[in-house]
């Protein structure tokens, strides 16, 4: 609540990145659909077919990466590394064995390493995305001892 009549500061906008396995698809789309007016706030990018896929449920611009197992997680995990990505939502599949398994523990070892919320059920999708933490600004993130390079979200943070 805003009490000394100064405006108020708009909520930022938030760069999420939104993946999901085939067996997963559907209930990230359901999601999605769920809170379509919150993730409108916000800066989607997604996956391959994910990212189709959204776009087209929720009328919603989504930068689309490759497909996951074509470098889609790497792409992701690059731009979490730059400072360019603000929150997972990876809805994986833990019953069925990925071709790109590999890619898909790089992603969420990077996400770890670089502090950013991620969410890998729908439970932790809705916490995240209800937190009223996502209309404050953030600190940045990063490991210990490594400098943070330059990006246009880290500017926005100062």
């Amino acid at each position: 609540m805003n009490t000394n009549n100064a405006p108020a500061t708009p909520a930022p906008r938030r760069k999420i990145a939104l993946v999901a396995h085939d067996r997963r698809k559907q209930d990230l789309r359901e999601w999605a659909r769920f809170n379509r007016d919150e993730l409108a706030r916000h800066d989607l990018f997604a996956t391959g077919t994910t990212g189709r896929l959204l776009s087209e449920d929720l009328g919603l611009p989504v930068t689309c990466f490759q497909s996951g197992p074509l470098g889609g997680d790497q792409q992701i995990g690059a731009r979490i590394a730059d400072g360019d990505i603000d929150l997972l939502i990876f809805l994986w599949d833990p019953m069925e064995s990925q071709p790109h398994d590999h890619d898909v523990k790089a992603l969420l070892r990077i996400a770890v390493v670089w502090n950013i919320p991620v969410a890998c059920n729908r439970a932790s999708a809705d916490f995240l995305i209800s937190s009223p933490m996502m209309d404050e600004p953030s600190a940045e993130s990063m490991p210990d001892g490594v400098p943070r390079p330059h990006s246009v979200l880290a500017d926005s943070w100062s």
